[in-house]
């Protein structure tokens, strides 16, 4: 992003441009890249959302053509106090990014002195210290902040070498200088396409499980043993199951196209790809029931829904050693509990191919379910006790109403149609069952209807855009939110998950927001 604080107009440049990749190590843990960046951020700026929340358009003329390649070698762990008797860990990625500009060795020198400066310094909480010198055949750069962090850039020509760490820029030039591999030498980059692409290695996925790891179990528990749990399980079982992830994205007319393949390892991905395989047939009518005020949606379609989460749980199961495996089984029904479920095989037994989960507040907890029921017994004794122990209510409308004494849950059923979950969500649920025939459901709704994907979810961010505009331009006054729309299909095969997501603002998007002041 620091790129747009360019304002040079010259575009030509007095030296061989370099291939970004073959500055970037073979073995780097991610690696994000771009053929024109002016293209890349001009895609975000077509949106009809940033137009609601932005004043003007970004002048990109200084970005056009600007080859662009980013690479994470790395993460160090911080550890900041809250209190003096609480502390909470932060992870800082060390990272190189190497840029060709095609421009004038003289253009690029001053804006990595004047803008790139100013752009650490802001980064950095404060005005940076600035040494140059000249080393590694190019002029050396180093900002001290405030605050005790580096950052490091080389200048070679047209060409900017920039990270913050110096190890990490060290080795990037070892890797332009044939020294080491790049990344250039990999098959599967030769020809990127699209407007980014990128991937995450198996040893980046292992790190980034350990860092999930210890962000879900301090979300999951206040318990200590729970969180030390699912610190340890889940990055093992990601570690031991997933190999790559890639990553391309792409203008279309309704947005930018993200997809995701998820390479799996051959077992996991043979079981995986059998049992989590996308029932047939049409819709069951159950995209009716789902409000206009919901944050996100998400339909499965699945052949079997208690083997596919048999499955999931097996194959998890796994990846770890045995106790830990009864352990997982043992907590793994109180990831139904927030909908009011206390069995989640029953449950899944219970009711037909196709489920819907609707979610109603960026926390997540207020969420419901929308299901067809096929054993109403079956359905009535995988429930919560809460429920099981009242009296239903019946409507003049033919619908029996279960609301637990403390009315933190409650669950309706409508002919052969369940919701249940927050009761408020239940609600709003059973008001949107009322639409009349002749009105048409919202597209992305319909969406949900007609996808054959094993797993389809809709949903809207109202802060992304306001946050993307503050970025490349300006945000308008008020606090009008320009809601950014998304809609995300997952299929499974025998050798990977695929997921394709078509928004506003791309994943590139959600990348540029982290850089808001906001």
């Amino acid at each position: 992003m620091i790129f747009l604080a360019m304002a040079m107009a010259a575009t030509s440049c007095g030296s061989p441009p370099t291939d970004p990749r073959t500055a970037i190590p073979e073995d780097a843990l991610i690696f994000v890249q771009t053929q024109d960046l002016g293209r890349l951020i001009g895609a975000v700026a077509e949106s009809p959302r940033f137009a609601e929340a932005a004043e003007s358009k970004p002048d990109l003329r200084a970005i056009n053509g600007i080859e662009m390649a980013v690479a994470v070698t790395g993460f160090e762990t911080v550890e900041q106090a809250v209190t003096d008797a609480n502390s909470v860990l932060n992870f800082r990625p060390r990272f190189v990014a190497v840029a060709e500009t095609r421009l004038w060795n003289f253009q690029v020198l001053g804006f990595v002195e004047e803008e790139l400066g100013l752009f650490i310094s802001e980064a950095y909480g404060g005005e940076a210290k600035l040494e140059i010198s000249e080393k590694h055949g190019g002029r050396y750069f180093i900002w001290l902040g405030q605050d005790g962090q580096k950052a490091y850039a080389l200048v070679l020509g047209s060409l900017i070498i920039f990270g913050n760490d110096e190890s990490a820029l060290e080795r990037s030039l070892a890797a332009k200088n044939g020294e080491i591999g790049s990344i250039a030498k990999r098959t599967e980059f030769a020809d990127s396409g699209g407007l980014v692409s990128g991937f995450i290695s198996k040893d980046g996925i292992a790190q980034l499980a350990n860092i999930s790891g210890i962000s879900l179990a301090n979300r999951a528990s206040d318990d200590a043993d729970v969180q030390s749990f699912v610190a340890r399980v889940l990055p093992e079982v990601l570690r031991n199951t997933v190999t790559g992830i890639h990553w391309k994205s792409q203008a279309v007319e309704s947005g930018i196209e993200d997809r995701l393949t998820i390479a799996t390892v051959g077992e996991t991905g043979a079981v995986l790809g059998e049992s989590m395989a996308a029932a047939e047939g049409g819709p069951l009518g159950l995209e009716r029931f789902i409000p206009e005020t919901i944050v996100s949606a998400t339909r499965y379609n699945l052949k079997d829904p208690r083997v596919a989460w048999r499955a999931a749980l097996m194959t998890a199961q796994r990846q770890t050693d045995e106790l830990s495996g009864r352990l997982l089984l043992a907590f793994s029904d109180s990831l139904f509990e927030p909908y009011g479920i206390d069995n989640a095989e029953q449950f899944l037994s219970s009711v037909d191919t196709q489920l819907i989960t609707a979610r109603f507040d960026g926390e997540g907890e207020k969420q419901i379910v929308i299901a067809k029921v096929k054993d109403r017994e079956a359905l009535l004794r995988s429930v919560a006790e809460e429920l099981r122990s009242v009296k239903p209510t019946e409507t003049e409308l033919g619908i029996a109403l279960w609301r637990s004494k403390e009315g933190d849950v409650a669950m309706a059923i409508i002919g052969d149609v369940l919701v249940i979950g927050d009761p408020d969500g239940v609600q709003r649920s059973i008001d949107a069952g009322r639409r009349p025939a002749n009105v048409e459901l919202p597209a992305s709704i319909k969406a949900i209807a007609t996808s054959t994907a094993a797993a389809i979810t809709i949903g809207g961010d109202s802060s992304v855009s306001r946050s993307v505009a503050d970025v490349l331009s300006a945000k308008k006054p008020g606090d009008t939110p320009a809601v950014a729309r998304y809609t995300t299909e997952t299929r499974i095969n025998q050798k990977a998950i695929e997921r394709t997501s078509v928004s506003d603002f791309g994943i590139i998007g959600s990348i540029i927001a982290l850089f808001a002041a906001e």
